[in-house]
């Protein structure tokens, strides 16, 4: 792309823990190796992201949008893609937050409409992960996930499934051609990224018909938690062994309130390494990622990312008592816990903007 000054944005959707941050580390390698720069946009309800410092982490470009979705917040998405403009990115990855609809019409066409001249970009993809999937589709067709799952994935101009190291079966999705890979191990990541890059698929080719109350009821019954806290310990302890340990007790607690996780994320960045895990699901083995041979230290600095179906104040409540059972002393940085506000976007388009699809 001789000359070329667009970046091109990568827009990514799909469920809450379907993989989303996981994929743009492994793409932003491969792209490395390609001689091209990446960069990130995280974007989340609240303050304090597990993902933004995750991405941080290995050494990519990242900015955030927080306080609600892209659609409602789509100018400071603008302005993050813009101050990213700094570091010379050819792809800016935009994650979409994972309870998050209707992008294409409130998203995708304003970028095309406006921005054209500024960036360039691909199609939607839309994130799977085939356990979540098929726990979804065998569900109640109105309960308020598989409003928020299906919605996702009607709009989407190109669907992945997800986690192909684990799984071997994938549900049908009618009317979808759907492709396959592993952000963990790599897998069709490659392949993926040529044809999202490549300029061939349109971007938001479907603008769905959204009932804004019933998408309002469904995010409203997530409960969203996000909490940052230094604990100083009395004695040292590896990042592995204080959060491991505390990631399943704070799972078996939320269970043993009735409340369903979600997906729950949980870093440690200590001053003998950083380590990230998470679950999408009660009881579930966690997905870990970083320094698990980090040595003893006496100081954390612990980010909490919960989501999960039920009530902001036991939530809160459930992680307040798990950080009180520590051996040591925490300072609470900042807690937030609330269910989302109603969405309302900055634009919502009809009808289809046209930009030309050009790829890398």
């Amino acid at each position: 792309m001789p000359g070329e000054s667009r970046p091109i944005i990568v827009p990514l959707g799909g469920f809450l823990g379907s993989g989303k941050t996981t994929l743009i580390l492994a793409a932003s390698r491969i792209l490395q190796t390609r001689g091209l720069r990446a960069a990130a946009v995280l974007n989340d309800q609240g303050q304090n992201l597990v993902d933004t410092e995750f991405i941080g982490a290995n050494g990519i470009a990242a900015d955030q949008v927080t306080g609600g979705c892209f659609c409602c917040r789509f100018s400071e998405l603008i302005d993050a893609a813009e101050r990213l403009r700094a570091y010379s990115p050819d792809v800016i990855f935009a994650e979409a937050v994972g309870s998050c609809t209707d992008i294409s019409a409130t998203t995708l066409q304003p970028l095309k409409l406006y921005y054209s001249r500024e960036f360039r970009l691909a199609p939607y993809t839309v994130l799977v992960d085939p356990e979540r999937a098929r726990e979804i589709e065998s569900s109640d067709a109105g309960s308020d996930l598989s409003f928020l799952f299906r919605t996702q994935i009607d709009e989407a101009d190109l669907i992945c499934f997800n986690k192909v190291d684990r799984h071997t079966e994938f549900p049908s999705i009618p009317g979808a051609a759907a492709r396959y890979l592993s952000a963990l191990t790599g897998q069709g990541v490659s392949e993926w990224l040529d044809e999202v890059l490549a300029g061939e698929i349109p971007s938001g080719g479907k603008i769905l018909e959204i009932d804004y109350a019933r998408y309002a009821r469904a995010e409203a019954a997530l409960a969203w938690l996000n909490c940052s806290v230094i604990v100083t310990l009395h004695s040292p302890v590896s990042p592995a062994l204080l959060i491991g340990p505390l990631l399943d007790e704070l799972s078996l607690a939320l269970a043993a309130e009735g409340l369903r996780i979600v997906h729950l994320k949980l870093s440690d960045d200590s001053t003998s390494g950083y380590l990230k895990a998470s679950v999408v699901s009660n009881g579930q083995e966690p997905l870990v990622h970083g320094m698990l041979d980090a040595s003893p230290a006496d100081v954390h600095q612990l980010l909490f990312n919960v989501r999960a179906e039920g009530d902001p104040a036991t939530l809160r409540r459930v992680v307040e008592k798990q950080l009180a059972k520590l051996r040591g002393e925490f300072e609470l940085r900042n807690m937030q816990c609330f269910s989302p506000a109603p969405p309302r976007p900055e634009h919502r388009l009809t009808t289809m903007a046209h930009a030309g699809a050009e790829g890398i």
